[in-house]
């Protein structure tokens, strides 16, 4: 298992994380099993938002012993009131349901505290402006939490968050499906059985939360990755093919500030398919083929998508993060610092092209690569 950096929180995700979500319709047996196998495969990061008394012990007692090995995302503001889930900002309310949430967990700490599930404009006014925001940070400072994260679906909302100075972390919708939607409150919408025709690659909005996130050091945890399993199948996924466990992981990993994928689980022979990711090949990680030949809404024609298929460079570039820092480094009048940074300690950057082209043959969205190489070797000259 690979693990990687979730932003500023300074916190070691694994790539392949643990979605948990389904262990709701699971006896405690089932849901340890599937724990344990993460466990073995060095899956370290879980994610609870589910208000429900049952899983939240479930995970607590599948976990004992354990805790020190787990990360766990833990939700502020779901709560269970008479039987049901209630999404609130009632301090008192998220008060109780978040020491239910330690109670259960076994534990006395949160890894990241999540503000739960702001989709509208409205709703993060009230989050930001309100005793709600005051309580989170109190749990922050009592040390109940270690980092304050946010949950959204909707790109304008976790663009808020990534300018806020507030939200270290955020868990995002991520899939290819759900990449070429403009935001929206209404997450019905990225579920509907067919898109609106002429979608064509990722949505501006969606690409620039990504990269906006990267420079603000802001890290992402992936749910939907599999967009509820549509992805699998090819008469109901929107590009009429059908992708794997792997390639959507791979797609979402290969997201700018994306640091791990939370999918979900109903057994453990799903945990293993979501892990074999770490020693799957190129050619079974490969969703760019796929999707440059899907037979409806067009991917990424013309715009880097950061696959890596352009691989291998005879001057030896990483043309992906080479055309990654150049995207960054556009976004502001001048270049970032820290862009400046991690671009000067590539070893083999954009002035090394030798314009053989080779690489425009492999990339399936018909990037200008060389073009770009040159652009990215003159920007940085300057800056």
């Amino acid at each position: 298992m690979q693990y990687r950096r979730l932003g500023k929180t300074n916190l070691m995700v694994s790539e392949v994380g643990f979605g948990g979500e389904w262990l709701e319709r699971h006896t405690y047996e089932e849901c340890k099993a599937m724990i344990d196998r993460a466990d073995e495969l060095g899956i370290n990061i879980l994610d609870c938002w589910m208000s429900e008394p049952n899983v939240r012990t479930n995970i607590g007692k599948a976990l004992s012993g354990k805790r020190k090995q787990w990360i766990i995302q833990g939700h502020i503001g779901s709560t269970w009131q008479d039987g049901q889930y209630v999404r609130t900002r009632d301090v008192d309310k998220c008060r109780e349901a978040f020491e239910d949430l330690l109670t259960r967990m076994q534990t006395d700490y949160i890894d990241l505290g999540m503000i739960h599930f702001v989709d509208q404009e409205s709703d993060w006014e009230t989050v930001v402006n309100g005793p709600y925001i005051q309580y989170v940070k109190e749990l922050k400072e009592s040390g109940k939490i270690r980092h304050i994260g946010m949950s959204t679906h909707n790109p304008a909302m976790a663009k808020l968050a990534a300018e806020s100075g507030i939200v270290e972390a955020i868990l995002f919708s991520v899939n290819p499906a759900f990449d070429l939607l403009p935001p929206t409150d209404d997450l019905e919408n990225y579920f509907a059985e067919e898109y609106q025709d002429g979608l064509n690659g990722i949505d501006p909005e969606r690409a620039k939360l990504y990269k906006l996130c990267e420079q603000n050091d802001v890290g992402l945890t992936v749910m939907k990755p599999y967009a509820g399993g549509r992805l699998f199948d090819a008469k109901r996924s929107p590009f009429g093919i059908a992708l794997t466990p792997v390639q959507c992981i791979h797609y979402c990993l290969t997201r700018p500030a994306v640091a791990a994928v939370m999918a979900g689980y109903d057994t453990p022979g799903h945990v293993e398919e979501a892990a074999a990711y770490e020693n799957a090949s190129q050619e079974e990680k490969d969703y760019a083929s796929l999707l440059a030949k899907a037979p409806s809404h067009t991917f990424g024609q013309g715009e880097c998508t950061y696959c890596g298929h352009c691989r291998p460079c005879p001057a030896e570039i990483d043309i992906a993060m080479v055309n990654k820092y150049y995207d960054l480094a556009v976004m502001q009048p001048e270049v970032p610092d820290t862009v400046k940074a991690h671009y000067f300690a590539l070893e083999h950057r954009a002035d090394s092209c030798i314009g053989c082209h080779s690489c425009e043959s492999r990339c399936p969205f018909g990037v200008k690569i060389a073009e770009r190489m040159e652009k990215t070797a003159e920007l940085f000259r300057e800056r």
